[in-house]
């Protein structure tokens, strides 16, 4: 019954406030160029739709390719650090310094230097790069957050390091692992979306530059179906985590597990 209402409760504020949304446009009479009423975005969701699921596919594309770039980098340099303080002390500065810069300032030139033949990569590449620290800082912390008693028991009866990392540290990472994910997912969305904009007319097909040309155009009902198809996409790639995330803790980790009442 819970979960029951969880669901309906959004659904309902939701539905709620398109319906304000629509009655305040008609009252006011918005002109469409401001504001679009939620009937009309409908509408021109509906006449572009097949452009706008190319867009979609493409913009798609990009996110998960840049994500599992991300995830392959950051858990795989976890483990170096884990496995060694000294590549840690030397390669973790460099880390948090591309998580501080803006990726809006570097992605023309990743554009550049990898290419506009390669537009597709960079795009990824540009992808990957905002979602790369959350993986590797909080896979850090997870393989550094392995219990020492059970450590210490596995290398009283000489297991190796590797032995170490796969049946103890890697087990304790994994919800640390799950949970920047979650993150990562909706910021791979976000680097793909940015590298749209950077890469301008001729280039990007995804929804980011759909919003663009609709805007040039003073399409707004069409650039308010774009963006709605953007923020159904980054929920959708939450929910495809959080349910990820349940599959493989549910009857194991704390965070899973039903409370006892």
């Amino acid at each position: 019954m819970t979960r029951f209402l969880n669901i309906v409760f959004p659904l309902i504020l939701g539905i709620a406030l398109l319906a304000f949304w629509q009655w305040i446009v008609m009252a006011r009479h918005i002109p469409p160029y401001v504001l679009p009423a939620p009937s009309a975005i409908v509408k021109a969701l509906s006449q572009n739709f097949g452009s706008l699921m190319l867009s979609l596919v493409s913009t798609l594309t990009v996110t998960v390719e840049g994500f599992i770039a991300a995830l392959i980098a950051g858990v795989g340099l976890a483990i170096a650090f884990s496995q060694s303080r000294v590549v840690e002390r030397a390669l973790y500065p460099y880390a948090v310094v591309l998580q501080v810069t803006p990726v809006v300032a570097i992605a023309p030139l990743i554009l550049i230097w990898v290419g506009f033949d390669h537009i597709n990569a960079a795009l990824a590449l540009i992808a990957a790069l905002v979602a790369f620290f959350p993986i590797l800082s909080n896979t850090t912390l997870g393989l550094k957050s392995a219990d020492f008693n059970l450590v210490d028991l596995m290398r009283l009866y000489g297991a190796s390091r590797w032995q170490i990392l796969w049946r103890v540290r890697l087990p304790t990472a994994l919800p640390y692992l799950l949970g920047a994910m979650k993150i990562a997912g909706g910021l791979s969305l976000i680097g793909a979306v940015v590298a749209e904009f950077v890469a301008g007319s001729g280039t990007a097909t995804g929804l980011a530059w759909r919003i663009v040309e609709a805007g040039n155009r003073l399409e707004i009902a069409t650039m308010f179906a774009a963006l709605a198809l953007l923020a159904l996409l980054g929920i959708a790639i939450f929910a495809a985590f959080s349910a990820l995330e349940w599959l493989l803790l549910r009857h194991w980790h704390e965070s899973a597990l039903k409370p006892q009442r």
